[in-house]
């Protein structure tokens, strides 16, 4: 059985992908912050507006592994994209550990952290 946070980080990477702006504004805590494999930061607006100069053309995630802390979860997995920024083609593998938080109004994305991935 797949857990309801296991669905939300699905229904993410599907927002990302189809650069679904209204489901990432939905899906992200207000005081989201995201830390690049490089060590930049970016809050939600930044966060959402990367995709006026980026664009997925895919994005999968493998070895998903939910662990749960009362009102707070942490998923951890392989990400594999291909995306273009500002015109020019990426291939990237990461690690990516995200940090989901049950607020009032449902379990919300409060923080995601990418890590270079030496594994391949």
């Amino acid at each position: 059985m797949i857990s309801a946070i296991h669905e939300l980080q699905l229904a993410f990477d599907e927002a990302e992908l189809h650069a679904d702006t209204d489901a990432l504004n939905a899906l992200l805590a207000d005081d989201f912050r995201s830390i690049g494999e490089q060590g930049h930061v970016l809050n939600k607006a930044q966060w959402v507006g990367k995709f006026a100069e980026f664009a997925y053309t895919s994005l999968a995630s493998s070895e998903i592994e939910v662990c749960f802390y009362g009102h707070a979860a942490i998923v951890r997995c392989i990400q594999r994209s291909r995306s273009a920024w500002r015109g020019q083609e990426m291939a990237l593998t990461v690690r990516v550990s995200q940090t989901w938080v049950e607020l009032p109004g449902g379990w919300r994305l409060a923080g995601i952290q990418f890590s270079s991935f030496g594994g391949e």
